[in-house]
């Protein structure tokens, strides 16, 4: 078995912010969405069902510590999670925070425009603020 490594796109669309147990917390580079990663630590994980029965089970209960965490962080209106993969195999699941009158709302934030960057002020304070959350 290969060393975990993040995936080259993941890695280079996305910024390491924690590692919460099994996995790696990432931000997106688009300030767009709070939009989180998850990906767990598992080399050659592209499918959930890849992952023994403790790490799908510790899969869930951080996916659910972090859409909780972005939810009170953001106030935001619906929490998406999803694990799509099918450009990039990697096993990672998306946690995004959706707003009324966000960009392309309530359409998918996939596929939909360019991706701004966060200023370092504002992804400084989300990332406080989620983090205070994550851990509380």
């Amino acid at each position: 078995m290969n060393a975990f490594e993040v995936d080259e796109r993941l890695g280079r669309d996305s910024e390491l912010l924690t590692q919460i147990g099994l996995c790696e917390l990432r931000l997106m580079k688009d300030a767009r969405w709070p939009w989180l990663v998850l990906v767990p630590q598992r080399a050659d994980a592209c499918e959930i069902f890849d992952l023994t029965p403790l790490d799908q089970t510790m899969l869930t209960f951080e996916i659910n510590l972090v859409a909780d965490a972005l939810k009170r962080a953001t106030g935001a209106t619906k929490i998406n999670v999803g694990a799509l993969g099918n450009i990039v195999r990697q096993l990672h699941v998306h946690v995004i925070a959706r707003s009324e009158g966000d960009p392309n709302w309530p359409g998918p934030v996939w596929g939909f425009g360019a991706a701004e960057t966060w200023a370092d002020e504002r992804k400084a304070i989300f990332t406080k603020t989620l983090l205070e959350h994550l851990n509380s």
